[in-house]
Parts: structure tokens; sequence; C-alpha cells
């Protein structure tokens, strides 16, 4: 007698990389489509265990919110999905599988997948500036603002101490490159830190700080329109910020920053706010690509790519009503792959040829649609299109003050400082999230700002912060293939794709 085998069929298996907001909500909504279903299995990957409301970001640099307190611990998001903490060194486009280590010092591992969704998002753009990878600290992760209250706090104490006039001047001065919604909000916060930390310093005066806003356009906060935007100029000057407009930097030593404008400002502080890109692991993929993020379809599908989607920063989302701009998900010519986020091109289909922006709200809907279309393909049902209009841009610039645009609508002053707060505690995941920054936010009201420098992570000397940054940056837009070569060691033919940090052998 002949015993008859049965085999379980396999597992559909969707693979997401990246722990953004893409990532994390194309995961969350996944997570409900498939809760009954025991046929298909989601794996997340990402460099960190948490994921990171990045709205907040600057007010950890500014010592107003707990570290942890914007930071959700992953498995505690994603209860029915597999979480990955590791690096990505390869994907295989024609096999279907990601190559991952999750510690440099063991052997990386293959996952397959029956479809991929990129959400890489991006990385600093130093834009090949001499000295700024090296002496400039990005703003992007939760690492970058500890860097800076630490650095801040450094020099505070530094220039309390007994120094030179020359050396207490660089020390004391603070310059922000960018005047977008993450410099204006960066220069406000530390604005505000440095003066109300003064107390706690008796050798320093007020009239020896000096903090700087540069900016390329002849307003900042471009996004929020001109009155906004020089509303926001005269709010910050009247506070101290100096703004120099119609200049950028042109290079960057340990104790100064050179403008194109033949200034020079002696400073060991430079917060980099002024460009990001797409991750180095997207550019060597074999798809269409525009800006350098993956062109993908109404549906965040890559064309021409089976079970390849892409969503946020890493995509160019087409906008259908307006014509060669973007929302930031499908990739052409893959049918199964997607794009979200930072790396994705999204058409917008009322505004065709436009894009979606690559911003918090557009990157958390992306997920949503992906995930919905990704459940739709496996049962052979129609796909959603996406389309999104910006509900609204909000930035904080300063103690109780804010702008606004919601639906049109402009907002200043107190009301919209607390139409910020209000929204984006509403938008933090977590209930418990929600109260540790409510009562964060409420001692702040009654009590001075914490100056205790105890995540100096530069104690560690240079070699920490470009470690770190190794993987955060690239330096020139021109010269992105060679800093994509520091990530991707070699690339092969038919798709196939490795990434190699640095110090890392496969």
């Amino acid at each position: 007698m002949i015993a008859r085998v049965t085999r379980k069929p396999r597992k559909k298996r969707i693979v997401i990389l990246g722990g953004g907001f893409g990532g994390v909500y194309a995961a969350m909504q996944l997570e409900k489509l498939l809760a009954r279903e025991n046929a298909v299995e989601v794996c997340l990957v990402s460099r960190d265990n948490f994921f990171l409301f990045t709205p907040m970001l600057h007010e950890i640099a500014a010592s107003d919110l707990e570290i942890t307190n914007i930071v959700n611990p992953l498995r505690k998001l994603l209860r029915q999905i597999e979480v990955i903490v590791g690096d990505v060194h390869q994907i295989d486009l024609p096999a279907q599988r990601v190559l991952i280590s999750c510690d440099p010092h063991n052997y990386p591992q293959q996952i397959g997948y029956d479809h991929l969704v990129l959400a890489l998002g991006s990385v600093t753009n130093f834009h090949n500036l001499p000295g700024s990878a090296e002496f400039a600290l990005p703003m992007k992760s939760l690492s970058d603002a500890i860097r800076l209250r630490a650095q801040v706090l450094r020099h505070m104490e530094e220039a309390n101490s007994q120094c030179n006039l020359s050396d207490r001047q660089s020390l004391l001065t603070f310059v922000v490159a960018g005047g977008g919604f993450a410099g204006v909000e960066t220069v406000a916060a530390l604005n505000d830190f440095v003066r109300e930390a003064l107390p706690f310093y008796p050798s320093v005066r007020e009239e020896m700080l000096r903090v700087i806003l540069v900016h390329s356009g002849p307003v900042i906060l471009p996004e929020l329109g001109e009155a906004l935007g020089r509303y926001t100029q005269k709010v910050l000057t009247g506070r101290g910020v100096d703004i120099r407009l119609n200049t950028r930097v042109k290079g960057v030593t340990e104790e100064n920053v050179s403008l194109v404008d033949g200034s020079s400002i002696p400073t060991r502080n430079l917060v980099w706010t002024a460009g990001t890109a797409p991750s180095p692991l997207i550019f060597s993929l074999p798809c269409m690509k525009a800006g350098g993020r993956l062109l993908v379809d109404q549906f965040l599908r890559v064309p021409d790519w089976p079970n390849l989607w892409a969503v946020g920063d890493c995509a160019f989302v087409p906008d259908m009503r307006n014509p060669g701009k973007s929302h930031p998900l499908r990739v052409p010519d893959w049918p199964n792959l997607w794009a979200v986020g930072d790396c994705a091109f999204v058409p917008d289909m009322r505004n065709p040829g436009k894009s979606h922006p690559p911003t918090a709200q557009h990157a958390m809907r992306e997920g949503k649609i992906v995930a919905q279309n990704i459940v739709a393909a496996l049962a052979d049902r129609p796909l959603t299109s996406f389309s999104f209009r910006t509900i609204g841009l909000l930035a904080s610039i300063g103690r109780r003050m804010g702008v606004a645009r919601i639906f049109g609508f402009n907002f200043s002053g107190f009301f919209a400082w607390w139409l910020w707060r209000t929204v984006y505690l509403s938008k933090l995941p977590g209930l418990d999230k929600k109260i540790r920054v409510a009562f964060d936010w409420t001692l702040d009201l009654l009590f001075p700002k914490d100056v205790c420098a105890v995540y100096d992570l530069d104690d560690h000397g240079r070699n920490f912060r470009w470690l770190g940054q190794g993987k955060e940056t690239v330096r020139n837009k021109d010269d992105y293939q060679s800093a994509a070569r520091e990530l991707v060691a070699w690339s092969r033919g038919n798709g196939l794709t490795t990434n190699n940090p640095l110090g890392t052998e496969l």
C-alpha cells in the first residue's frame, strides 16, 4: 500500500521594505484586511525596531519631549506582522527575493516574496558641498535629533567656561540650512531652546547668541505661500533669528560656514535640512524612474516587474490633475512591484503629468491604498487608483506660534500653533504615546527645559557620526551614482541588485 502525501499549499508572502509612514501604514492596513486570511503572510523589514513620528522630531532636539515618546515599537503596532530588523543588501527582482542581514557578524538571509512593497524613504543630500557631510548635522532620524541636542548643550557648556572670544562666538552661533518645513521648525525650536537655557549658564549672555537661517529662495516656507512665509520671517526675526535669503551654503569647515554671496559665518553648529534624495538602493534598480524616484502608475504599481509596488519618498506618483507633477506608488513594467513614500513618483490622476508631494499625509494614504490593491490583486479583483488632495499644511514656528493652510485658508499665530499640536497629537499612534506627549507639553508650560546632555553620542568622535551618515546621506545629485556605490557594491544584469553597507562583505 502506498501512502499518499498531501502537501499544504505554500502561503503567499508580502514583503515590505521600510518602516516609515508608507511602509508601516501599508502593514497596518494589510493586517486589518488579512485578519481572517491564513493563506497570506506579511513581513516588514526595517532598520529600526520602531516607527518614528517625524513631525515632532524638532521637539526632541529642543528638549520639549522625551526621546521615546514619539517612537512606537513596530512589534507593538503590528501584532500579526512578522517584523525583521536589519539592512537590505540585495533585491533580486527576477527571482523575487531580497537579501538582508540582521547582524553584521552573521551571514545574510534570503526572504522570498510574492509581492514586494518598496517604502525605503529618502536620505540627506549634501549636494557635494565641501565639508558638509563631515561637519553638518542632518535632521531626519531620532539619532540626528539626539546628536543635535547633545551638541548644543555641549557647546553651551564650553562657552560658559573660560575660553577666548573667537571660540565662544563659533560655539554660540547656530546655523540651519534650508527654509522649508524641517528647517523652519528646527531653527524656531532651537532658538527657543538656547535662549531659555541661558539662566543655567551665567557666563553666557543673550547678545552672545546668534541663530541664523539660510534659505536659497526669496521667502521661507514656500509651500505655504508668500503671505505666511513673510509672516513667519517677521515672527522669527522678532525673536532674534537672523534670516539670510537668496543665498545658500557654499562650503563648511569645522569652525566656519561660507555662503555663495561671499559672506562667512564663524560657527561649529550647522544643521542641514536643505536637500534629500531617494535611497541609493532605488538608483540601481532596473525600473523606470523620474527625478531619481521609481515611476509608478495610478495603482502604485511598478510597470513591467511582477509583484513590485512603491510608496512614499522613493515613488514618483504622477498627478493626473497637474501635468509634470506627481504623487510620490505601482512600478511600470513590473505588475507586482509597488512603491510608496519618498522613493516613489505617484501620478495624480486629477492632474496628469504632475505628482503628489512626498509628505507624511500622502505616504500614509499611499500605504493604505497599496495594501488594498495587493489584496485585490491576490483575489483578482479590480485595483483602486490613488487620488488624494492635500488637506492642509502646518508648521510650528516657536513658542505658541504657528502657521497653517487648511483647505486653502490661511491661519497664523496661537490658533495655528494649537491646531498644529491638536492635529499631530491625534495622528500620533498609540494612546499611551498621546498621553505621554500631552503630559510633556503640560510640564513644558510649567517648568524650564531640561539641559542634561545624557545622550552625547559624539563622545566617540566623528567616526561614529560618519558611520551613521554613511547609510543616511548622499553628497551630490550629479555624483549620485558614485555615492550609491558606497552602498551598492555591485549590480548584476536581469534586475539583480546588491547593496553592501560599508564594512560589510557578502
